[in-house]
């Protein structure tokens, strides 16, 4: 049957009842100034009632402001404008008392209705279509769905214990997801604070932190002294996985970097670059965004002979390199010296002109780990977050009948 989902939570079984939005919405037309208790805010796309910011304060502009009539719109409500459906101009309050834009059509749920689980079915896209064959109006911004057309749609629901069910579940995934989010962000701003405060500063040779036990002097090393260029041609066409390098990720295989991988086929080889385990690599004109990955795989790669491929001495710790490479410091260095006209570069022999301060191996190692931690930890947050996501796109795929 049409009327029933995939996915249902143990107990209910009944087929959605066909009901008109009349049964579960009732508008909402209170129109008043701004007050302390409703103050003025902004129902901003995929976001809902938010603080107006100021590209939506235009309250300056408007002469008496004070006085000017809003709508009032409570938590739970539902709410829609008529020109940008398709853009998310379309769900609930999820914020409290507010006043809004006269031009908001505002919506309370009834008895039989729960405000989280419309707040999800009212959003989706078959819905939303339901909603367009109401619209009146030729010219953008002169759209209008009228609020009684909008009660005469029908839409499958299920009783009200099951919309709590489904509306609270799907509440608890946001929250996960925000959780992970959250915390993501903390940790990478706990990185940029630590990379600002374990490299030294400008005319300084020491950091601000450091781990107990060392407290000799940074020494000055310049990159043509600890590092040299490792890109070898394939001359004898080895038959070595090709790989390229992404601003987000480094090193990947080429054929996860593009979404087709036969033009490989018809590329000479010969023409690419080996890249031996513990290498570094970067493109050159997009070096400036990221554009560098450190290979630590156990067999040789190949990648394409744009890339410039250097490897580092023995005193070089090369994950201390690495987060060198995400602070603060090298960007300046890339911006002082790269060069070209309508495109800039910054090629190998650039990059030995560079020079950093650098502590001994041991210190290289306890900084390294210390930011591969916190490294770690991000992408333990990411990756939660994204698996939540995805679970809760298929949950949305299925909780909800296929039709209706």
């Amino acid at each position: 049957m049409s009327n029933i989902p995939n996915i249902r939570f143990k107990g209910f079984t009944d087929a959605w009842e066909q009901r008109k939005v009349s049964d579960l919405l009732e508008e909402r037309n209170e129109q008043a100034p701004e007050s302390e208790d409703y103050p003025l805010m902004a129902f901003i796309a995929n976001k809902g009632v938010a603080p107006k910011g100021e590209r939506y304060d235009r309250g300056a502009l408007v002469k008496d402001a004070k006085n000017k009539n809003y709508k009032k719109t409570e938590l739970g409500d539902f709410i829609y404008s008529s020109n940008n459906l398709e853009t998310g101009s379309i769900g609930l309050n999820n914020y409290g008392n507010a006043s809004i834009s006269p031009v908001y059509s505002i919506f309370k749920p009834t008895g039989i209705a729960d405000s989280d689980f419309i707040g999800r079915r009212f959003v989706r896209k078959d819905f939303i279509n339901a909603m367009i064959k109401w619209r009146q109006g030729v010219v953008y911004g002169q759209w209008k769905i009228h609020e009684s057309d909008f009660l005469k749609i029908e839409v499958a629901v299920p009783s009200l214990e099951e919309q709590r069910k489904i509306g609270s579940y799907l509440n608890n995934l946001d929250n996960l997801i925000t959780l992970h989010q959250r915390k993501c962000e903390q940790m990478k701003t706990l990185k940029k604070y630590m990379l600002q405060k374990m490299f030294p500063k400008n005319g300084q040779s020491v950091p601000e932190i450091r781990f107990d036990g060392f407290t000799d002097a940074w020494e000055q090393r310049k990159f043509s002294d600890f590092t040299w260029n490792a890109g070898k041609r394939n001359k004898n066409d080895l038959d070595l996985e090709p790989y390229a390098i992404t601003n987000e990720h480094g090193f990947i295989p080429q054929s996860e970097a593009h979404d087709d991988f036969g033009y490989m086929k018809d590329t000479d080889r010969k023409a690419y670059n080996i890249v031996m385990p513990n290498s570094f690599a970067y493109n050159p004109a997009r070096i400036n965004v990221g554009s560098i990955g450190y290979y630590d795989g156990t067999e040789n790669v190949i990648v394409s002979s744009l890339y410039e491929v250097f490897q580092t001495a023995d005193y070089v710790d090369d994950r201390f390199l690495w987060h060198w490479f995400k602070s603060e410091e090298f960007p300046r260095w890339i911006e002082r010296l790269q060069e070209g006209s309508v495109r800039l570069y910054f090629y190998y022999d650039k990059l030995c002109e560079c020079h950093m301060l650098m502590p001994s191996v041991s210190e290289q190692q306890k900084i390294a780990k210390a930011l591969d931690e916190l490294d770690n930890l991000i992408t333990l947050h990411q990756g939660e977050c994204e698996k939540l996501k995805k679970l809760k796109k298929y949950m949305l795929q299925n909780m909800f009948p296929k039709k209706g």
